[in-house]
């Protein structure tokens, strides 16, 4: 959606109305929509200085940073809340947002839905709900159903015009909930005039029709060197408890479509620290599961970036992700079947951030989050390391090597 708004100049221009980030599977600083190919995040200094001076060999594994934008927050004549962008360069150029994109749509009906009291629960509630009900039930039992499905009240927001719903809409709230908190935190410290600037990063999921995310927390560590003892404290606990500890990584998030109930399974970052090693196995075998079998041939890819990725990081010397996630992406829409010739003409073209081979099925590996990344030469750095991030890479390790055990048995 595009709004006039005025800058410090005084000079009308137009801005584009934040959507929210509907694939948005973990973390807790809310991801925005800007355009297709585009999402915002808030800025935090550490993590833009980290993108604008990224090395060139983990490149291929980040997504592209694309500038900096300003935003602030709008109330509409309703009372709801929705963030408004400028671009800071006038290269990027304001863009349409489609008022009947799914989000839109999503967004603006649980808003009106909420303050009429139409009865629908805010995002926030629906992961408490169904976490509450787990408890009751057995350790197995409650990993089972600490997911996310499709709430069928948003499900009917997408129609045509006739009413009919030509394909059902399924994402994941952990987006929403994230958008919701951060729309309620800005409106409640700051005026709606306040100006705060977000980066523009690479939508990495945007060619993908039914994208499957899983959101890992790699590393051993997970607090910053910049972190209050109380923060760190927390932090090292929750490392303690999880797999974290042992395996370096743990589930943040993820989605996975399930082609049999045309609909996304979600786990969310409170099933992933619950997780024991076996139950870390199982949940990745899940990742690659759509429901009716495994997609065995997504296991030599995976592999193979992350081989690769491994090879990156080792090379990096002083360089700590802590608190850095690791994204693996594919299709849940499978592509038809390869002849004997090669990809058939209508398959995408690698792209030039992928790595997968020729001839293997497209995935996506890609490092995100570097609030809290340091290395030697980083701005008022006080501590510095030698050598390479050995939690990163024993998450690495421990990651390719339940892959190969999961190929091994299919």
């Amino acid at each position: 959606m595009v709004v006039q708004d005025n800058t410090d100049a005084g000079e009308a221009r137009l801005g584009v109305q934040l959507e929210p980030f509907l694939h948005q599977v973990g973390g807790h600083l809310s991801v925005m929509k800007y355009d297709e190919h585009t999402v915002c995040k808030p800025l935090i200094s550490r993590e833009q200085r980290f993108y604008e001076a990224l090395p060139l060999a983990l490149k291929r594994f980040t997504p592209k940073y694309k500038g900096t934008i300003t935003v602030h927050l709008r109330k509409d004549s309703r009372g709801h809340l929705s963030l408004v962008a400028n671009p800071l360069k006038e290269k990027l150029g304001p863009l349409k947002v489609s008022t009947e994109s799914a989000a839109v749509v999503i967004w603006q009906t649980l808003q009106q839905t909420a303050s009429s009291g139409g009865g629908a629960r805010p995002p926030a509630q629906w992961q408490h709900t169904q976490l509450a009900h787990s408890f009751k039930e057995s350790p197995a039992t409650s990993l089972q159903r600490s997911e996310f499905h499709l709430n069928t009240q948003v499900s009917s927001l997408v129609e045509d015009a006739n009413g009919n719903q030509p394909e059902r809409m399924s994402f994941n709230p952990w987006g929403l909930q994230c958008h919701q908190a951060h729309l309620t935190r800005l409106g409640a410290e700051y005026p709606e005039n306040k100006r705060h600037c977000f980066l523009l990063l690479e939508n990495v999921v945007s060619q993908y029709k039914h994208p499957c995310i899983l959101d890992l927390k790699m590393g051993t560590r997970q607090h910053g060197d910049d972190v209050s003892e109380e923060k760190k404290a927390r932090h090292v606990t929750k490392c303690a408890q999880s797999t974290s500890a042992c395996l370096g990584v743990r589930i943040c998030g993820m989605q996975v479509y399930q082609v049999d109930k045309k609909h996304f399974l979600c786990k969310d970052k409170y099933y992933g620290r619950k997780l024991s090693i076996e139950g870390f196995r199982q949940a990745l075998y899940q990742f690659l599961h759509d429901g009716t079998r495994l997609r065995t041939e997504l296991l030599e890819p995976i592999q193979h970036q992350l081989q690769a990725l491994l090879s990156v990081i080792k090379s990096q010397s002083s360089y700590r992700f802590y608190s850095s996630s690791l994204l693996i992406i594919y299709d849940g829409q499978e592509l038809p079947e390869r002849t004997p010739r090669g990809p058939l003409p209508q398959e995408a073209p690698q792209t030039a951030h992928s790595s997968s081979p020729v001839g293997l099925a497209k995935v996506d590996i890609r490092m995100i989050d570097f609030a809290h990344t340091t290395y030697k030469g980083s701005w008022n750095e006080h501590t510095t390391y030698d050598g390479p991030d050995l939690g990163y890479i024993l998450g690495l390790e421990n990651l390719i090597q339940i892959l190969q055990d999961i190929q091994e048995g299919a």
